[in-house]
């Protein structure tokens, strides 16, 4: 019971959603930006990263690929009124909301069913049924790419591949709580392979931020009652997929006009599609077909009907897709400051509904080592907009 009304709450937010976005979210205005980032999980925070030119500033923020979003260049604040505060709760609470439930949906799938490349092809394909109804009606203008644009594309992909089939395998691996505090570490990633490929050295200040989420992640490893070293290894994949798809995003698209039509939101979906297109393969090397068998298995045993376990994937490829769309809105709108607290609670906010939702317990060592790494990503993404100021 539960379970249906859950599902009915957020079958019905994710159409308020899309409602709303089609009013002045996605259309052109006044106030178009560059945009001059792209980069992944919404734990980390900030690199300059070019994508493409003439981005509106409520997409200007980039986007996420397994967590959330990234901000780009510091948006302007935006006019104040009730009607704009509710309309930024709105989105952030939807935010979280379409968050929770796919952590939630996705922790049950997996549950259910040991199988995380096919779990991960199914997410990652559910969003082809939201963007491509929207290309096809006009309702969004398709994005026009040549061989070659989708050539410069194609690595970016294959990260973007690593960031959601990683995380999909941490997630079954372990607790849900214990893979998004690895993830929080993101930033340490980013900062070493940046250094490494680009030459890019960042003041002390940034550096120094990345002690605590090193030792917090480390506390809350060793305490880690749930503790497994496929969580750790995969989460970490993840991590260095979102940083490799920032640097490579840097390092092919600078200064460069991909296609026609690709703002923020359609670049995501081009790369979910993309995605979706390398992990088929990929999921038939790894699981062959054996998904479907064990999907008849289990509905055969009485745990699920048909019906049932399918709208449990459904469900979780849909909160997946719909998280980073309405993550576009809710960020699009702040300052980033606002936009860094926003990504720390959120990761809070999941924690703690995971833990409730499973009843997975957390050593006093986890949480307080999840404290000073979540703590540290803070710091690190208000370090990084100080640097950027300067």
């Amino acid at each position: 019971m539960v379970f249906l009304t859950m599902k009915k709450t957020i079958a019905l937010l994710a159409i308020a959603a899309t409602v709303s976005t089609s009013a002045s979210a996605f259309v052109p205005s006044s106030s178009s930006v560059n945009v001059k980032t792209f980069s992944g999980n919404a734990a980390a925070t900030t690199k300059s990263l070019p994508v493409a030119s003439n981005l509106k500033s409520s997409t200007s923020l980039a986007l996420s690929a397994a967590g959330g979003a990234k901000q780009a260049e510091p948006a302007e604040p935006v006019g104040g009124g009730l009607v704009e505060t509710l309309q930024i709760g709105g989105y952030f609470a939807l935010w979280y909301l379409f968050n929770i439930g796919y952590n939630i949906y996705n922790k049950q799938a997996l549950n259910a069913m040991a199988y995380p490349w096919s779990i991960a092809t199914i997410q990652m394909a559910t969003g082809i049924l939201y963007f491509v109804p929207l290309w096809l009606t006009g309702l969004r203008k398709a994005p026009k790419l040549s061989f070659d644009d989708l050539k410069t594309l194609f690595p970016i992909a294959l990260c973007h591949t690593g960031v959601h089939v990683g995380a999909v395998i941490a997630l079954g691996a372990g607790a849900v709580s214990f893979a998004h505090i690895v993830k929080a570490s993101e930033p340490v990633v980013t900062c070493a392979l940046n250094a490494l490929l680009l030459g890019q050295i960042l003041p002390l200040p940034v550096y120094a931020t990345l002690l605590p989420i090193i030792g917090g992640v480390a506390i809350a490893s060793m305490k880690e009652l749930s503790f497994t070293f496929l969580a750790l290894a995969s989460a970490m994949l993840s991590n260095v997929s979102s940083a490799a798809r920032g640097v490579l995003s840097k390092k092919t698209m600078s200064g460069k006009q991909i296609g026609e039509n690709l703002d923020a939101q359609n670049l995501y979906a081009v790369l979910t599609a993309m995605s979706t297109c390398i992990l088929i393969p990929l999921t038939l090397a790894m699981e062959g077909t054996g998904f479907f068998p064990a999907f008849d298995k289990l509905v055969a045993a009485g745990d699920f009907t048909s019906k049932s376990l399918a709208s449990l994937l459904a469900l979780g490829g849909a909160t997946y897709y719909a998280y980073n769309e309405v993550a576009f809105l809710a960020l699009g709108k702040v300052n980033p400051v606002t936009h860094a607290v926003g990504n720390t609670i959120k990761r809070v906010v999941i924690i703690v509904a995971s833990v409730v939702a499973f009843k997975t317990p957390m050593s006093t060592g986890s949480i307080i080592g999840s404290t000073i790494a979540i703590l540290g990503t803070l710091m690190y993404s208000l370090a990084m907009n100080a640097t950027k100021k300067k």
